[in-house]
């Protein structure tokens, strides 16, 4: 029910579009147009396919799906909150078009307030269009790397956390070696995954004020210099929230969302509640 209200009023290139659904007693399902090439994650993470294989492909779906959430965010009323921004709810069609997919943990975000209070691992947040930013910045990340946001590295056989990761290669001026070796074929693809990966930072900032809005993001991605990049001056990019204190708060948020009773939530940590 919560998806049909979303969908039932939003259309948008980058959004999947609802053909129908059903709740006539146990039989409750949601018709959307056909996609033919799955979602995010399998072509990219699961089976890395060669669709991706090209950086002007994974720059078009990057572009997208911040062309989506800025939708979501800045062009509609209510404004949409969509809590769920992740591989697996993105959708590709046949010419890879990326669609934002499974509405169903997304809030209407009246225009006159600043935030939502909610009850999140057992204290109250504030629920804002910051933390979408902050699930694109860790998508954008897996884009441009190839990598999960979290992984076991086989290697130095112990967990990854891509997070992590990209900000310790930022600050030794390494973000480079990030980038997905299979994308490295030109210079020029290099420099603009690069910027990627630090639009991508920004949006991770800890601090959500510090967070860009989706179409300033978008404005970054599309930049062609570094100093349209922000916006004619030198944007410090902070410290970014950790990613496992960002997968305390989804947690806690699906447990009140799944069983409606504060009370079930788990532990959470101040670094978790900045995220928000």
């Amino acid at each position: 029910m919560s998806e049909l209200a979303t969908l039932s009023h939003i259309t948008h290139d980058n959004l999947v579009h609802l053909i129908g659904g059903c709740v006539d007693g146990p039989r409750r399902m949601l018709v959307y147009e056909y996609m033919d090439n799955g979602n995010l994650a399998q072509n990219l993470l699961d089976n890395k396919t060669t669709l991706l294989s090209s950086w002007e492909v994974r720059k078009g779906i990057a572009l997208g799906i911040a062309a989506g959430l800025a939708y979501l965010h800045e062009e509609i009323h209510p404004r949409i909150v969509h809590r769920d921004i992740k591989p697996t709810n993105i959708l590709l069609d046949l010419d890879l078009r990326p669609k934002i997919s499974d509405f169903g943990l997304s809030k209407f975000f009246p225009d006159d307030i600043t935030h939502i209070t909610t009850r999140v691992a057992g204290t109250f947040g504030h629920l804002t269009r910051k933390l979408d930013v902050y699930s694109f910045g860790a998508l954008l990340l897996e884009i441009v790397s190839g990598k999960k946001v979290v992984d076991f590295d086989q290697t130095l056989g112990e967990q990854y956390f891509l997070v992590e990761r990209a900000w310790k290669l930022y600050k030794s001026d390494r973000l480079v070696q990030l980038v997905d070796p299979v994308l490295m074929k030109d210079d020029g693809n290099v420099e603009e995954a690069e910027r990627f990966l630090r639009v991508a930072l920004l949006c991770l900032q800890q601090k959500s004020i510090l967070r860009p809005t989706m179409s300033a993001a978008l404005k970054m991605m599309n930049a062609t210099t570094a100093s349209d990049e922000g916006g004619g001056v030198v944007v410090e990019i902070m410290e970014p929230g950790l990613i496992g204190d960002f997968m305390a708060v989804k947690i806690g948020r699906r447990q009140q969302d799944n069983k409606q009773q504060s009370s079930t939530t788990t532990t959470t940590t101040e670094g978790a509640a900045s995220v928000l």
